[in-house]
């Protein structure tokens, strides 16, 4: 049992707050590459992601394993994110730290999730059972590239319609 919940219960909870996280990170990503702020679907990005980090601590470990290093790590550039959106507002520089660091924080979220997928998907399991394989290791690499790629796009269209909003308000006022 894990918080009142059977351990099944517990990670198929896990698992679909990682899924929405991802699905909504996906969305609020590409919007930030245009420039678009989504506000909605950034507040069920970034609470499902942190739900995804501290759930993903509360699995019986003996150890400190990967993945509870991936979820501080995740943790930090959460807060750092909730910070530079909702506490400084996307001002000045807060805007490129919270596309780097939503973004940063997402592909963690999608690291984990290929990590599980060749742990659980037998197809993807066979063709990398001890994840040291090739298939395993290009994979993972271009979903690094991707989101260094989206990360750069974010940064750049996200803190550029960001000023040009700045600018708008200190002209209107």
């Amino acid at each position: 049992m894990i918080l009142g919940m059977t351990t099944p219960t517990f990670t198929l909870v896990h698992v679909l707050l990682s899924l929405v996280g991802i699905a909504c990170g996906l969305i609020v990503v590409f919007g930030m590459t245009k420039g678009k702020q989504l506000d909605g679907l950034t507040a069920i990005f970034l609470a499902t992601t942190v739900l995804t980090s501290v759930t993903g601590f509360f699995f019986p470990n003996d150890h400190i394993t990967p993945g509870i290093v991936i979820g501080i790590l995740s943790m930090i550039l959460l807060t750092l994110a909730i910070l530079a959106r909702y506490a400084f507002h996307l001002s000045g520089a807060w805007s490129r730290t919270y596309a780097i660091t939503a973004t940063t924080s997402l592909y963690l979220n999608v690291f984990i999730l290929v990590v599980q997928c060749f742990e659980k998907v037998p197809a993807l399991h066979a063709l990398a059972p001890t994840q040291k394989e090739l298939p395993f290791k290009i994979t993972q690499l271009v979903v690094l590239v991707l989101f260094v790629g989206l990360t750069i796009a974010a940064a750049k269209g996200f803190s550029r319609h960001v000023a040009v909003h700045e600018d708008r308000e200190r002209r209107a006022a």
